[in-house]
Order: structure tokens, then sequence, then C-alpha cells
């Protein structure tokens, strides 16, 4: 169990790095979003590429933040019967759902994205819009993502199941205060 748990400390790792990185994009979307729109008002000048981009960033913002998003247990939940049982409980609703929804959901879609990006790599997918951007960025991080997001179910899975063997103390509870 202690090897797994130094896996899934450097999962870990990886999605706070990449939920830090998603906050910066977050950042980089907006000073885009406002040059844009003052270089047309002000100058009249618009570029289909400037608009792309900005699409292109909010999904990195949103599959690259996932994992970092599911790594500090903030994932939206519908809590009919999570908020009313104990914390054994809740780690074993949570163990159910990364074995049975999760990780195969993620595996699924990883699977189905990668002949997307791989397709559109190898014909040099340009968008049809005047001025766009190439394809492949978006579609190789939508593949990205849900690795990365596989990678961290896994990491919650180990943690969860060191919590019921007793390796570990972990916080069952999801609605925080804002940190």
């Amino acid at each position: 169990m202690p090897a797994l748990l130094t896996v899934s400390r450097l999962i870990d790792a990886v999605s706070q790095f990449m939920g830090k990185l998603s906050e910066y994009m977050v950042l980089l979307c907006c000073l885009i979003s406002a040059a844009n729109a003052l270089i047309r008002y002000s100058f009249n000048y618009s570029s289909n590429g400037w608009l792309e981009i900005q699409w292109y960033l909010f999904a990195f913002i949103v599959v690259l933040g996932a994992a970092h998003t599911l790594r500090m247990n903030e994932h939206v939940r519908v809590d009919l019967i999570y908020g009313a049982v104990s914390d054994k409980a809740r780690i074993w609703i949570d163990v159910i759902g990364l074995v049975v929804f999760l990780i195969p959901a993620c595996l699924f879609l990883s699977w189905l994205c990668w002949p997307f990006f791989l397709s559109s790599y190898l014909q040099h997918e340009v968008s049809a819009n005047a001025g766009g951007l190439i394809r492949w960025p978006v579609k190789l991080v939508l593949f990205l993502g849900f690795g990365l997001l596989t990678l961290q179910g896994l990491s919650e899975l180990i943690k969860r199941i060191a919590a019921l063997t007793g390796y570990i103390l972990i916080d069952t509870k999801y609605e925080k205060p804002l940190q």
C-alpha cells in the first residue's frame, strides 16, 4: 500500500500542476478576450484566430482542470444519500462511483478521443473559418484531459482503499466553505 500511495501522491502533484496551469489559462483567456474586444472596437479589426484561441483555452481550462477538481473533492454531487451517511459509507460510495462510472467512462472517452486527434493531426485539419487555427491541439488536450482524469480517479481509488484499510484518514466532506 505505501508504494501505491506514493504513486497516488505523484498523480496528485501532476493534477495540482495542471489545475494551477488552468488558473493561469483563465487569466490568459481574459486578457485575450479584452485585447480582442479593444482591437475590434478601436481599430475595427477582428480575427477568427483570436476568437478560436479563446475557445481552445476554455476547453483546456475545463478538461485539464477536471482532474484537479476531482483531487480537491469539488465535483458536483447529488446529495440524496451521500450527506446522510457515515464517512465509511461515503468512502464506499466513492469507490463504487470511481470503479463503476468514472474510470470506465474516462477510459472509454480517451479511447474515442485518440483517433479523433490522430486523424486531425495526420490530415493537418484547420478551422474552416478564415484565419482559423489548426484543430489537433484541442483534440489532443481532450485525450490528455480524459487520461489525466482517469489517473486522478485511480489516485482517488487508491486513497479510498487505503482509508478503508486504515492506512490513512481522508476528509469525505465535500460541502466546505470557499477556500
